[in-house]
């Protein structure tokens, strides 16, 4: 500012004020002003202009990357040592496939859908409050030197791209084993077009969205992730309907090995899912990353106790599917709370989510063949209404706009708006895609295993 003032005095003989000033006093002083006036004005609109921060970039460029990692290999391993042997192809197949389609389906129409505001107003509720418009179709305006925040836009839609393929990529765990790969394959690009991208826009577009408008607190994804692809697999699983012989036939998993192995590529690919989602090298990613951890060991713990309990001996497939349950109830809260907050919400998701993938699900009788609603659709619920108690001063979070009652029936009314919303639209492309081509491989199918009736491929030479 120093340096703009300077210059504007040094200019002043050159002007003529020099020789104005004696005579014309008021009038030599009212141009200073404005000149004045004129240079403020210009370094103001500077400072307010997006700078690119490298640091922030370099980061972004890392979560994105991590984030990717998650579902291949991670999730990709994670669910395929949980089938057994014969379909353990279809299921890496199946999370391979869905990278590559949902790259397209977000660079064609996702993103715009779920990040062009255009028409959105801060207060108000009108279309664009729920979806994003199509004139970011094929990227339309994105460039070189486009920026979101301090980050390039590229980054941003890719970081954000890696979301858009885990998030179906995850009910793939509910129908594992029994559902035709093309059936699958038209599910996925319908429910990323109608489904995910809308919800997407309501939680994360800003002002004027709905969430936004309600003050809904979601960091990283407890309703656009967990919570939307937990009730789409529980819609799937029930459509699809039964493995062959569940309950009453063991189905155990046919490589712990490579289960814990996945399980443990995502917890590390986790961090960029959270502390990402803070889209900066800053303290909030660092505190992100920090609550990751420890609800996640936590969860662990808990899970693994309570199976040691019960059942006499911790196993390998308890702790890491505790691990994952913590994974997903910290997401929504991750920007929003503090350690002692950490510590609660993996209890909890530990605790809750173990009830819910064995009590629960034994008692309604649907076959969640690997827990994807049991582990991210009641994880993620957990943890999105938590959030709205740990964001508290009072324990360890930045605190809100709101008091705890009213926040936390904000965090309420986000839930039970996306399991309506994805649950019904999700139930309705199943079963018109039941309809017309069907969603379940034959009977004989099933027996042969989905890797050589799918893909005329085996996992394994045996």
């Amino acid at each position: 500012m120093k340096k703009a003032l300077l210059k504007t005095l040094e200019r002043l003989p050159a002007l003529g004020l020099g020789r104005v000033i004696p005579a014309k006093g008021g009038l030599a002083i009212a141009l200073l002003v404005m000149l004045l006036a004129l240079s403020w004005s210009g370094v103001a609109s500077a400072q307010d202009e997006p700078v690119l921060s490298a640091g922030d970039t370099a980061w972004m460029l890392t979560a994105m990357v991590l984030v990717l990692f998650m579902t291949i290999p991670g999730l990709s391993l994670f669910y395929g040592g949980l089938v057994r042997s014969k379909n353990v192809l279809s299921v890496l197949m199946q999370c391979f496939a869905i990278t590559a389609l949902a790259s397209i389906v977000w660079v064609v129409i996702g993103y715009s859908l779920a990040f062009n505001t255009d028409g959105m107003v801060a207060g108000e509720y009108n279309l664009h409050s729920f979806v994003g418009g199509l004139g970011g179709m094929f990227l339309k305006g994105v460039t070189v030197n486009s920026l979101s925040g301090t980050i390039p836009e590229t980054v941003f839609l890719c970081f954000q791209m890696t979301f858009a393929i885990i998030t179906p990529a995850l009910i793939c765990g509910a129908f594992a084993e029994r559902m035709k790969f093309s059936a699958m394959m038209i599910f996925t690009a319908v429910w990323l077009v109608v489904v995910y991208s809308p919800v997407c826009h309501m939680a994360w577009s800003g002002d004027g969205s709905l969430f936004g408008n309600w003050n809904v607190l979601d960091f990283a994804g407890g309703t656009v992730v967990h919570i939307n692809a937990g009730i789409a697999a529980l819609a799937a699983c029930v459509l699809v309907g039964k493995r062959e012989g569940y309950p009453k036939k063991p189905m155990p998993p046919h490589n712990m090995t490579m289960a814990v192995t996945g399980a443990g590529m995502l917890w590390v690919g986790w961090f960029g899912f959270n502390a990402g989602s803070q889209l900066a090298a800053d303290g909030g990613a660092g505190m992100a990353m920090l609550v990751t951890q420890i609800s996640t060991a936590m969860a662990a713990l808990t899970w693994m106790a309570i199976e040691w309990v019960k059942h006499g001996k911790p196993s390998a497939l308890g702790i890491v599917t505790g691990a994952v349950a913590g994974l997903v109830a910290i997401t929504p809260a991750s920007g929003f709370c503090g350690p002692m907050g950490a510590l609660l919400i993996g209890f909890a998701a530990g605790a809750i989510c173990f009830v819910g993938a064995t009590t629960i699900k034994r008692a309604l009788g649907y076959d969640d063949s690997l827990d994807a609603f049991g582990v991210h659709g009641i994880g993620g619920i957990v943890g999105a209404l938590l959030t709205g108690v740990v964001v508290s001063e009072g324990l360890g979070g930045p605190g809100s706009d709101l008091s705890m009652g009213a926040q936390v029936f904000a965090q309420v009314k986000s839930i039970v708006f996306t399991l309506v919303y994805s649950g019904v639209l999700s139930f309705a492309i199943l079963k018109v895609i039941d309809l017309t081509m069907g969603l379940r491989v034959t009977a004989e199918e099933e027996s042969e295993g989905l890797d050589i009736a799918q893909h005329d491929e085996t996992g394994y030479i045996l």
